[in-house]
């Protein structure tokens, strides 16, 4: 059966207007407390967490990342960048009342997508060359750029997975380009282009929030792939109607993705014996 459009009520987006203040205010609220007192913010539950979830799939290294009030960032400031593309996508989806859109975004977007994409690719390339004194290399690196080219490809990631992730999960979603519109996309590069100046302004405050918001990304990310590796591999993709019929693997993805991040930092500790930086670097 072909799956119909579907028209997700009004309330519902209201109601995460609401909840995202919520958590944004309570952020806030952690960050004040936490900046308050340096020996609280070195210890802070939320950041040590951040860097569990960073560590298990970023280098660390002090000099790539950006700080807080002299605090290492869980993530380096292209994984930054990168995750926070990611949860700008995912949330301006779901705030925009088009979170069971199942349409990849329109042909144009997708290429303006991968040209993202392949331009953080050639900084990391130029990155990664100084690693190797003497080698070529057409700029000097700078965080950044890093951070810059990680949230477009964090926006190119969670525009494509998003749709994925609807498809998999409901029985009639709304078949509708996520993005339908370069427009669209302008939209959302400028909210990029606010949050890389928001990471930039070097304030503590809202550095906290920042860094906390990329290292749930992370969490967010691979919850979400595995979530669709449950529904597929138990074929039960595609057959759920309401939340209280997703939520059990929405719920058993998450935990799954603490559980694969805290093996993948202990065998890396384990192997490395730091948590920032790669040995030797």
């Amino acid at each position: 059966m072909t799956p119909v459009a579907t028209q997700e009520p009004a309330g519902h987006t209201a109601k995460r207007w609401w909840l995202l203040a919520v958590m944004a205010g309570a952020l806030f609220v952690l960050a004040f407390y936490s900046l308050s007192d340096p020996a609280r913010l070195a210890h802070d539950p939320l950041l040590e967490a951040g860097d569990y979830a960073g560590y298990a799939i970023c280098h660390r290294i002090t000099e790539r990342s950006f700080t807080i009030a002299g605090r290492q960032f869980p993530l380096c400031a292209r994984c930054t960048g990168t995750y926070l593309g990611v949860m700008l996508a995912f949330g301006a989806l779901l705030l925009a009342g088009r979170g069971r859109r199942a349409g990849l975004p329109v042909r144009r977007v997708l290429v303006a997508l991968a040209l993202l994409v392949a331009i953080m690719g050639l900084d990391g390339l130029n990155s990664y060359s100084h690693f190797f004194p003497g080698a070529p290399h057409l700029y000097e690196p700078q965080n950044w750029l890093r951070l810059l080219t990680g949230l477009g490809t964090g926006l190119a990631m969670g525009l494509v997975i998003t749709p994925a992730l609807v498809q998999t999960l409901w029985r009639e979603p709304e078949w509708r380009p996520a993005i339908a519109s370069l427009y669209e996309l302008g939209g959302l590069l400028l909210l990029a282009g606010l949050l890389a100046l928001l990471v930039l302004s070097n304030q503590p405050v809202l550095s906290y929030v920042l860094a906390i918001v990329s290292a749930a990304g992370v969490v967010l990310m691979i919850a979400v792939l595995n979530t669709m590796v449950l529904l597929i591999a138990t074929r039960r993709d595609g057959h759920a109607a309401a939340w209280r019929q997703a939520a059990p693997y929405l719920v058993a993805g998450l935990l799954l993705a603490v559980v694969e991040i805290g093996l993948v930092s202990a065998i890396r500790y384990a192997l490395t014996g730091t948590m920032t930086g790669l040995p030797g670097l």
